[in-house]
C-alpha cells in the first residue's frame, strides 16, 4: 500500500491525531466522563491498566455477601455488547472465589499474552434479584516497537478473522459467520486523507467501506501517541511528522538543537546522507542552533523516510513526493477501415516518458509478445498499432493518463462479397461419390459448411477444400444420412450459399428377419399376430399388403397393415381360423420395385364340453359325468380339468391339477348344506378350452343326530310334559323342529302327539287315559329327513303327584317393609305346590279392599301392589297358600311413614347472662316413625333472620349460650324423624332480652339502614376443563339484598329440571354440579342473579375431555340430532390433529 500523502506543515502546527469513536471528535475524548452513581453491590471495582503486547494483566471485582442469600451473577463485557463468557480460552480466563470468613465474593478476569487488538473499553456487571451494579474500565496495550510507516493501516487495524490462530478471543469477528481467510490486497486509496477531511459522523461508514474494523483503536492509538511524547534533551524542536513536495521542487528539513555542539547525522531509509561537493542534490546549512537539510529537484525516489540523530536521540519524518498529473495534449482520432488493413492510433501527452494506459471498451489492451496490439512511444507521443485488422477490432479505444483521458471510435467493416459460382442441387444413388463446389470473391475468406443447420466437420469420409476463390465439399460414398439442405457460410458475412442433396435407393423386403421355415408363421387362434418385416429404400417406398386379390388397409380394426420408416408391420388383433393363408408384400419407389410372400397358419383350442350331470349327492360328496366336446381344435383331447364353486360365490376352485383322462369325476370335501355348481374344461396340445356351462345346483345334506337328555317334566291325570335338549350334531341343513310320538306300553303303535313340528324343547301330551302307562320318543327333523329317535327308557304312569305348598319369603320381606307416603309398594312373594295352590290375603285379620290394594296371583308367586301409599296402608298382611288339605302361611309387615309434626309447645324457662333455657313437648304426630331429634334455631328481633344453633338434638330441653348482650332473641324448634324435618316449626311466644348484670340497658333509637342493593358477583366463574365421566362443579359468589333468584344457563338456554345438573346456593355462594359429563356437556355456562333492583350475569367456558361411543350417548338419553352434531365435531377434531 502506498504511504498516505500528507501536506506540508508549518513548524508551529500541531500534528493531527485520530482516535476511534462512533461519530466522536478526537478532542471529545479528553472531556470528563460523568461519574456513575455509587455502587450498591461492588465493594472493590476493577481499575483500568496499561500493558505492553505479550504481557499479562488481571482485573479484580469484589462483592460483599453478608446480606445476600445466594451468589450474585457477574458478567464481563468488551465494548457495548460482547459477552466475554463465550471467549474464554488460552488468552482469557475467568475465576471466582469466596472467603467464608470475610463473606466476600472475588471475581477475576485474567488476560494472558495480550495483543494490540485487546485494547478498548471493558465493563463489569453484577446482578442479584432486583439489585444491579456495573463498572467500566479501559485497557491500553502498547506496541513493543513503533509501527513502521509503510504498514497498511487497514490491515493494521483489522481484527483477527475466525478460523485463524487467535480467532474468537476478545474479537467481534468471533460472532460472525465462518469465512476462509483471504489474502489482503494492497490498498490503493489514502485512508488518512479521507479520515482527515471527513466529518466525525462519517467515521464508521469510511471504516466499513475500507475494511477497518478497529477504527476506535486506530484513533485512540494516534491520540495516545501524542500524549506520550516526551520532552527531548537533544532537540529543542524536532522534525515535523511528515512533509510533502511536488515533483521537481525542493524541500527543507529543519531541526533546532538544544546543544549546538552535538554531532548531527542525516539518514534516508536508514542510509546516512553524506554531502558531496560535485552533487548539489542535498544542501546542509547551519543557522545558530538550527540545522537545515535542503533536497533539490525532488523525484519519486526521494519519497522515503528521513531521520536525523543527535547523539543517542533520533527523530524521524516522512517525505511524500507529489507527482504532477500528465495531461492530454492531442486527442485520438476516430478510424474507419476494412478488414486486413493497418490501424494506427496516435496521442500526445504533456510529459515525456509518462506512464499511460490504452483501453478498449473499458478493458486494458494486452500488449504482450503474442498480442495483436503493439504500443510505441517517442517523446511525448504514444501510438497503438494493429497490423492486420479484423471485425473484432471494432470498438471504443481510449488512453488514460493521470491528468485526463481521450477516446475515439474504431470501425472495421467487411469487404463486399461477390458470388462467382453458386451451389447446385444434386441427386445421387446410394454409395456413389458426392461433390459440391462454389466460387466467391474475395478469395482469402474462409467459410463453414452446414447440413440441415448442423456444422459439418471433416473426417475420413468427408473432405473440405479451400483454394483461393474455390470451396469444395467431397463425400467418397454417399449414405441416406447425407440427404438434406447444405449451406456454405463465408466467415464474417451474412450471405450464404444453399443447395439440396437427394440420395435415392431401390426398395427391398428383408423376409429373412422372420427366422421361420418356408416363411410360414404358426399362430394360436385368439392371440395377437404382429409381423415386423424390415424394408429399405430411399425415398421411403410405398408398401401394399394383399391376401389373394384383397388389399389390406392400414385403417382396419382387426386386420391392418402399417408402414414405418424402416419396416412394415402386419397386425391381426385376434386371430381366427379364417385368417390362415398366403399374404403378399409389394414395395415401390422411384428407384424400383420388390415383392415378398408370407404364409400364416392358425391353430385353435377345443370347444367346451356340454354341461356336466350330477346323478348322486352325499353329505360332502357328489358324482358327475359329461360328454367330450364336438370340436377338438384340430388336436386330440388330452384330458379334462374340473372346477366347482358355491352358488352364491363367483370364485371357481380347481379340483384336479393332473389331467383327468375319463369323462367322470367324484368331487369331495364339500360343505354340507351349501349349494354347489361344477363345470369342465377340455385340454388339447394347443391349450385349455372355455369352461362348459355350470351344472344344475345341488346341495350336500345329512340328517341331524338324535335329541339328548329326554326327561319327564310334569305329569297330571290326563297330560304328560316332556323336556329334552337339542341334538349334539345338527348339520348344515339346520333344524326345522321336533316330532313327539308315544305308544301305550305293550303295543308298537306309535302315535304322533304333535300334528305340526314344534321348535321348542318342551311339549305336553294331552288327552291321555288316566292311570295308563305310555312310552315316549322324540325325533329331530330337517331338510334331509328325520333323525334317529330318542326314546325314554321307562314307561310313564299318567297320574298327578301332590306337592305340599310352601311360601318362600324373600330375605328383605322378613323385616318390616318401610315406604314413604306417596311411594309405590310392589312386593313379589314366590311359593311352591302342586297342583296349583289357592292364595288368599288378610290385613289385620280382615279382607283386603281391592280398590286400595291390588293383588295378582300366578302359578308360582303372588304380587301385592299399592300405587300410592298412605299411612292407612300400614299394618300386618297375612298370606295363605293352600293345596287340598295342605296350607302354608306368612306375615308381611308394611309401615308407611311421613314427616312429623312440630313440637306442641315451646317456652323460655329462664334467661341469665348470655344464656337462655328452653323447654318443649314432643310433637303430637310423629309421622308413624320414632322422633330421632330436634333442630333449634334463633333469630334476632331486629332482622328476624333465622340461624341454626343445634341439629339432631335428642332431649326436650336445652340451654342456648354465647348470645350477644343487648340483642333480643326468638327461638323455634323443628321435629325430625327418618323422613326428615317437620314442615313447620313451633316458635316461642315471648322473646329473650340479653342484658348485662347490674346495668340497665337503655335501647337507643336508630334509623334503619337501607341494606338493599342490586346483584353483584364478587367471585366470577372461571374457565374449567373436565374429564368425561367424572363430576364437575362450577362456583361463583354473588351479593344482593333482597335475596336474588339465581338462574343457570348453558349456551344461553336455562337449565330447568334436568337430572344431570344439581344447583346449590348457600350464603351467596352459587354452585352448579354436572354429573358425569360427556363432550356434549361442553359449552358456555352462565349464572344470572335477579332481584327487584336489577340483575347481573357471569359466564365461563367448560371443555370436557374424553368421549363416548354412540351407544353410550343413547343410553344417557342424549337426543339423536345432538349425538350427530357431537360425532361430527369429534371427527373434525381428530382430522385436525
Amino acid at each position: 500500500m502506498p504511504e498516505p500523502t500528507k501536506k506540508d506543515e508549518t513548524p508551529n502546527a500541531q500534528p493531527e491525531v485520530w482516535s476511534l469513536g462512533e461519530g466522536q471528535l478526537p478532542e471529545d475524548l479528553d472531556k470528563p466522563i460523568d461519574t456513575p452513581p455509587l455502587s450498591t453491590l461492588l465493594i472493590e471495582k476493577p481499575q483500568g491498566g496499561s500493558i505492553t503486547v505479550g504481557e499479562d494483566i488481571t482485573f479484580v471485582a469484589k462483592v460483599e455477601a453478608k446480606d445476600l442469600l445466594r451468589k450474585p451473577t457477574i458478567k464481563w463485557f468488551k465494548g457495548k455488547w460482547m459477552d466475554l463468557a463465550s471467549k474464554t480460552g488460552k488468552h482469557l480466563q475467568l475465576k471466582e472465589t469466596f472467603d467464608r470468613f470475610t463473606k466476600i465474593h472475588t471475581f477475576e478476569m485474567h488476560i494472558i499474552k495480550a495483543k494490540d487488538n485487546y485494547a478498548g473499553n471493558y465493563r463489569c456487571e453484577v446482578t442479584y434479584k432486583d439489585k444491579f451494579d456495573s463498572c467500566a474500565f479501559d485497557l491500553e496495550v502498547k506496541e513493543v516497537e513503533q509501527m513502521s510507516q509503510n504498514v497498511d493501516i487497514r490491515s493494521a487495524f483489522k481484527r483477527s478473522s475466525e478460523g485463524q490462530e487467535d480467532a474468537g478471543e476478545l474479537d467481534f469477528s468471533g460472532l460472525l459467520k465462518h469465512r476462509e481467510p483471504k489474502q489482503e490486497e494492497a490498498p490503493d486509496v489514502d485512508v488518512w486523507e479521507i479520515l482527515k477531511s471527513a466529518r466525525p459522523d462519517e467515521y464508521e461508514k469510511i471504516a466499513f467501506n475500507y475494511g477497518i474494523t478497529d477504527l476506535r483503536g486506530l484513533l485512540k492509538r494516534l491520540k495516545k501517541t501524542k500524549k506520550e511524547e516526551k520532552k527531548s534533551e537533544a532537540f529543542a524542536k524536532k522534525l515535523d511528522p511528515a512533509y510533502q513536495v511536488d515533483k521537481g521542487g525542493k524541500i527543507r528539513f529543519v531541526v533546532d538543537l538544544a546543544d549546538p555542539t552535538v554531532e548531527l547525522k542525516w539518514y534516508k531509509n536508514g542510509q546516512e546522507i553524506r554531502p558531496t561537493p560535485k552533487y548539489v542534490k542535498y544542501i546542509f546549512e547551519h543557522k545558530g542552533t538550527q540545522r537545515i537539510m535542503i533536497v533539490n529537484n525532488c523525484v519519486l525516489n526521494d519519497d522515503a523516510a528521513y531521520s536525523v540523530s543527535a547523539g543517542d536521540e533520533k527523530c524521524t519524518t516522512e517525505l511524500f513526493v507529489k507527482e504532477l498529473p500528465v495531461k492530454i495534449v492531442k486527442d485520438i482520432e476516430a478510424v474507419k477501415t476494412t478488414v486486413n488493413e493497418r490501424i494506427e492510433l496516435e496521442c500526445e501527452v504533456s510529459e515525456e516518458g509518462a506512464q499511460v494506459k490504452w483501453m478498449k471498451n473499458g478493458v486494458e489492451v494486452p500488449t504482450g509478445v503474442r498480442s495483436r496490439y503493439r504500443v510505441k512511444s517517442e517523446g511525448t507521443k504514444h501510438w497503438l498499432i494493429i497490423d492486420d485488422a479484423s471485425k473484432d477490432d471494432t470498438g471504443t479505444y481510449s488512453l488514460m493518463a493521470t491528468g485526463g483521458n481521450t477516446e475515439a471510435r474504431v470501425q472495421v467493416d467487411l469487404k463486399p462479397l461477390k458470388i462467382l459460382q453458386d451451389l447446385q442441387n444434386v441427386t445421387v444413388m446410394l454409395g456413389q461419390p458426392l461433390k459440391l463446389h462454389c466460387e466467391i470473391n474475395p478469395g482469402n475468406v474462409p467459410g463453414r459448411w452446414y447440413r440441415n443447420g448442423q456444422l459439418i466437420q471433416p473426417n475420413d469420409r468427408i473432405n473440405i477444400l479451400h483454394r483461393a476463390k474455390n470451396h469444395r465439399l467431397e463425400i467418397e460414398s454417399s449414405s441416406i444420412h447425407d440427404s438434406g439442405d447444405y449451406t456454405f457460410v463465408p466467415e464474417g458475412y451474412t450471405q450464404s450459399l444453399c443447395a439440396k442433396i437427394h440420395v435415392i435407393d431401390p426398395p427391398k423386403v428383408h423376409l429373412d428377419s422372420l427366422n421361420v421355415p418356408d416363411n410360414t408363421v404358426v399362430i394360436v387362434a385368439g392371440t395377437k399376430l404382429r409381423l415386423e418385416i424390415p424394408i429399405s429404400g430411399e425415398p421411403a417406398p410405398r408398401v401394399v399388403w394383399m391376401k389373394g386379390e384383397r388389399v389390406i388397409l392400414d385403417s382396419g380394426n382387426r386386420v391392418r397393415a402399417e408402414t414405418f420408416a424402416d419396416q412394415t408391420c402386419f397386425t391381426i388383433e385376434v386371430t381366427e381360423r379364417e385368417d390362415t393363408g398366403n399374404y403378399k408384400i409389394v414395395l415401390q419407389n422411384e428407384a424400383g420395385e420388390d415383392t415378398g410372400s408370407v404364409r400364416v397358419k392358425v391353430v385353435d383350442i377345443p370347444d367346451p364340453p356340454e354341461a356336466p350331470l350330477v346323478p348322486a349327492v352325499g353329505g360332502d360328496w357328489c358324482s358327475m359325468t359329461w360328454d367330450p366336446p364336438l370340436y377338438d381344435g384340430g388336436s386330440p383331447i388330452l384330458g379334462y380339468f374340473i372346477e366347482r364353486k358355491k352358488k352364491q360365490s363367483s370364485r371357481w376352485m380347481r379340483l384336479n391339477f393332473d389331467l383327468n383322462k375319463e369323462a367322470t369325476f367324484e368331487p369331495k370335501k364339500m360343505i354340507e348344506g351349501v349349494p354347489y355348481e361344477v363345470r369342465v374344461f377340455a385340454v388339447n396340445a394347443i391349450g385349455v378350452s372355455k369352461p362348459s356351462e355350470p351344472s344344475k345346483a345341488f346341495v350336500p345334506l345329512a340328517v341331524t343326530s338324535e335329541p339328548t337328555m329326554l326327561v319327564v317334566d310334569d305329569v297330571t291325570d290326563t297330560t304328560v310334559t316332556m323336556k329334552w335338549r337339542p341334538p349334539e350334531t345338527i348339520g348344515a341343513a339346520g333344524l326345522d323342529g321336533y316330532l313327539v310320538e308315544y305308544c301305550v306300553e305293550g303295543t308298537d303303535d306309535w302315535i304322533v302327539a304333535n300334528k305340526g313340528l314344534t321348535e321348542k324343547t318342551k311339549y305336553t301330551i294331552t288327552g291321555l287315559p288316566p292311570e295308563s302307562k305310555i312310552l315316549v320318543r322324540v325325533r329331530a327333523i330337517n331338510a334331509a329327513g328325520a333323525s334317529t329317535p330318542r326314546t325314554l327308557q321307562h314307561s310313564i304312569l299318567v297320574k298327578e303327584v301332590i306337592e305340599p305348598p310352601k311360601i318362600r319369603i324373600p330375605r328383605h320381606l322378613k323385616q318390616t317393609c318401610i315406604r314413604r307416603v306417596g311411594e309405590a309398594v310392589n312386593l313379589v312373594v314366590p311359593f311352591m305346590g302342586k297342583p296349583r295352590p289357592k292364595v288368599s290375603w288378610l290385613k289385620e285379620g280382615n279382607a283386603i279392599d281391592p280398590t286400595h290394594v291390588s293383588i295378582r296371583n300366578t302359578e308360582c308367586d303372588s304380587i301385592i301392589f299399592i300405587r300410592k301409599a298412605d299411612r292407612n296402608h300400614s299394618g300386618k298382611y297375612e298370606m295363605t297358600v293352600k293345596v287340598e288339605n295342605h296350607e302354608d302361611t306368612a306375615i308381611i309387615d308394611i309401615q308407611i311413614v311421613d314427616l312429623p309434626g312440630p313440637p306442641q309447645y315451646v317456652k323460655i324457662e329462664e334467661v341469665w347472662g348470655e344464656n337462655v333455657a328452653l323447654d318443649w313437648t314432643p310433637p303430637k304426630d310423629n309421622g308413624n316413625a320414632p322422633i330421632t331429634g330436634y333442630t333449634i334455631q334463633k333469630a334476632d328481633k331486629k332482622t328476624m333472620e333465622w340461624y341454626t344453633c343445634v341439629e339432631h338434638y335428642h332431649r326436650t330441653c336445652i340451654t342456648i349460650s354465647e348470645l350477644v348482650v343487648g340483642n333480643e332473641y326468638y327461638f323455634r324448634i323443628y321435629s325430625e324423624n327418618m323422613c326428615g324435618l317437620s314442615e313447620c316449626a313451633t316458635q316461642t311466644k315471648d322473646s329473650a332480652l340479653i342484658v348485662k348484670e347490674g346495668m340497665n340497658l337503655k335501647n337507643p333509637e336508630y334509623t334503619d339502614h337501607d341494606f338493599k342493593e342490586p346483584p353483584k358477583f364478587t367471585q366470577p366463574l372461571i374457565n374449567t376443563f373436565a374429564i368425561a365421566g367424572y363430576n364437575a362443579t362450577l362456583n361463583c359468589s354473588v351479593r344482593a339484598n333482597p335475596r336474588p333468584k339465581v338462574i343457570w344457563m348453558k349456551n344461553k338456554i336455562a337449565i330447568i329440571d334436568d337430572p344431570r345438573y344439581r344447583m346449590f346456593s348457600n350464603q351467596g355462594v352459587c354452585s352448579l354440579e354436572i354429573r358425569k359429563p360427556n363432550p356434549y356437556d361442553g359449552g358456555t355456562y352462565s349464572c344470572k342473579a335477579i332481584n327487584d333492583l336489577g340483575e347481573a350475569q357471569v359466564e365461563c367456558k367448560l371443555e370436557v375431555k374424553g368421549g363416548f361411543t354412540f351407544y353410550e350417548l343413547m343410553q344417557r338419553g342424549v337426543p339423536l340430532h345432538l349425538i350427530d352434531k357431537y360425532m361430527n365435531e369429534a371427527k373434525n377434531v381428530e382430522a385436525e390433529k
